[in-house]
């Protein structure tokens, strides 16, 4: 599958073919700097960036461009999904620059959460997580049953559209001759639907229909004390074992530009997003 945007709500991601003309994906980092009357300087940095994005392009088929601008208008589409669906939240926006769609944080192993409940859950088993040496956290197996589970944060899994190839490797310190990868797919109403499991640290799989989320579970397959730093998921890539975390948070669109070409019907369009707390409306 070629590395193209998709972008959209829960279960109504669309994907974009034609390259943007322009393209920004720079952080918010979001520091002050305080210089005293002897020049000292002190910064002040929230633990979190935000991520923004913009977007412009050229020529846009028609149909791609009224995709966008429903986005920007909050349009879901006629006879799409309920009104009461999670597509009415945020935007989804799968980068295609990304190379690792777990949280940045999460990606390391580390977590603002002392329980690390934010990222990871039990799955099965009986497992606890801890941080230990460099503030990265372990799950405590004390079964040999036991299942992580890694944790969006903000839908019930990380989004995903029928037919689409994902690709999940589980931290590579763990024992690959007893550990499983496994891929648990979700509907948009976060029922489940099927799973895709392997032996092994890595597994692909492609979403099957109606699939509108996907989990990425690990099992170490034995007790002790496992790592979770080193994760990666991909759309379309091999993952890669301690990719920087690019996240996939919530969107909202704050600036739409739709200016009809000099051919119509296609259009110029040029939209900005940024991260929001969660998938609310």
């Amino acid at each position: 599958m070629a590395r193209n945007l998709w972008i959209g709500k829960p279960g109504l991601l669309r994907e974009i073919s034609q390259a943007a003309k322009s393209w920004d994906r720079s952080a918010d980092l979001n520091i002050t700097e305080f210089r005293s009357l002897e020049g000292r300087v002190t910064l002040v940095a929230p633990p979190r960036t935000t991520r923004r994005m913009k977007l412009s392009f050229e020529w846009l088929e028609p149909d791609d461009a009224q995709h966008l601008v429903r986005l920007a208008r909050r349009v879901t589409g006629p006879g799409m999904l309920g009104r009461d669906a999670p597509a009415r939240g945020s935007v989804v926006v799968l980068d295609p620059a990304s190379v690792n769609l777990l949280d940045p944080l999460q990606a390391a192993g580390q977590s603002l959460d002392p329980r690390g409940g934010d990222h990871w859950f039990t799955v099965a088993g009986d497992l606890t997580f801890r941080p230990s040496a460099g503030e990265v956290f372990t799950g405590d197996c004390k079964d040999v049953a036991s299942a992580v589970g890694w944790t969006h944060g903000a839908w019930t899994g990380w989004p995903v559209a029928p037919g689409m190839d994902v690709s999940w490797r589980i931290p590579p310190e763990w024992d690959e001759a007893v550990c499983t990868a496994q891929l648990d797919w979700k509907a948009v109403d976060g029922s489940y639907l099927s799973t895709t499991a392997v032996p092994g640290p890595v597994v692909s799989g492609t979403a099957p229909a109606a699939a509108a989320f996907v989990t990425p579970v690990g099992r170490p397959g034995r007790t002790g004390a496992v790592t979770l730093a080193g994760a990666c998921l991909t759309i379309g890539e091999a993952p890669a074992a301690h990719a920087l975390g690019d996240g996939c948070p919530p969107m909202a669109v704050t600036n739409l530009t739709d200016t009809p070409s000099a051919r119509l019907p296609y259009r110029n369009i040029a939209i900005d997003l940024v991260e929001v707390r969660g998938a609310a409306n």
